[in-house]
């Protein structure tokens, strides 16, 4: 079982194997339309596509009329049906992979854990690292015969924004953005209308994850990264701009064996929705 990371050699060595689904979740923040395109135009070999809008998002307008941020979740059930649709039964290996150093593919990692599926992994480096190899890519789409996934106890934690704004209070967990510096600064905000952190939040750009080849840093190195953040992994909160990169921060600390960090999933987009929550700018 890949429960993290999986390289391209090992991927290649499962396409025929009818008990893993492989998941493209190319994305544009800016253009919804490229993962779609570019998987169109090539992608690995028996791979589904994953719509980071549609298939991994909920809502954005909750049920209590409320913005819920750009990327909420979506409902459990809902999602357990998408699921299914991919093929995904409980003994499936899902490997997801992008071309942006598993800014999305993350996403995936964390969805399949909040639904209790553990065998799920991120293609280490992306469609880069397969092309790389010369590994096989196609141009036609993967039909799967659906498959039987049922929701388990979730794997992983999550927190709500009023959660966040008792935590203004009590201080009793860390919130670290996955914002590059300049948006976490609040110098350069082009998607939210709002610029700038939650009061007392770190910065961890999620890039900073990786290696200068694309590849995630070594157990060793991420643990040494996150240290001067927080003392206990258990008692921190990760958060981005909408709860997708975020998921990277989640990854990389699973990886670095720092569990027990919660997801705030409508990070940022949702906390500016409300003009009472404070803003902090700055380092």
């Amino acid at each position: 079982m890949h429960t993290t990371l999986i390289d391209a050699t090992t991927l290649s060595r499962h396409l025929d194997d009818p008990d893993w689904v492989i998941l493209d979740c190319r994305h544009d923040l800016m253009n919804p339309n490229a993962g779609s395109d570019g998987f169109a135009i090539g992608h690995i070999a028996g791979a589904q596509f994953a719509n980071v809008d549609t298939d991994l998002s909920g809502a954005k307008i909750g049920p209590d009329g409320k913005f819920q941020g750009r990327h909420p979740l979506p409902g459990r059930a809902a999602l357990i049906d998408t699921l299914r649709g991919w093929g995904i039964n409980d003994d499936t290996q899902v490997v997801a992979y992008d071309a942006h150093g598993g800014m999305f593919a993350a996403r995936v990692w964390w969805l399949l854990r909040w639904v209790g599926h553990p065998a799920v992994a991120v293609l280490d480096g992306g469609l880069v690292a397969w092309q790389s190899q010369g590994l096989p890519m196609v141009t036609h789409a993967e039909r799967r015969t659906p498959g039987a996934i049922a929701e388990h106890a979730s794997l992983v934690a999550t927190v709500s924004a009023e959660d966040v704004v008792a935590n203004l209070q009590s201080q009793a967990r860390t919130v670290v953005d996955a914002r590059a510096a300049d948006r976490y600064r609040g110098e350069n905000e082009t998607i939210d209308p709002v610029g700038g952190h939650i009061p007392g939040a770190k910065n961890r750009f999620f890039k900073d994850n990786l290696s200068v080849d694309g590849r995630f840093k070594n157990a060793e190195e991420l643990k040494a990264d996150f240290a001067p953040l927080f003392d206990s992994a258990a008692k921190a909160i990760m958060q981005c701009g909408s709860g997708v990169t975020a998921c990277h921060n989640l990854l990389a600390l699973e990886i670095a064996g720092l569990p027990g960090a919660a997801l705030y999933p409508g990070s940022w987009s949702e906390w500016v929705a409300d003009p009472a929550r404070p803003v902090a700018t700055g380092a």
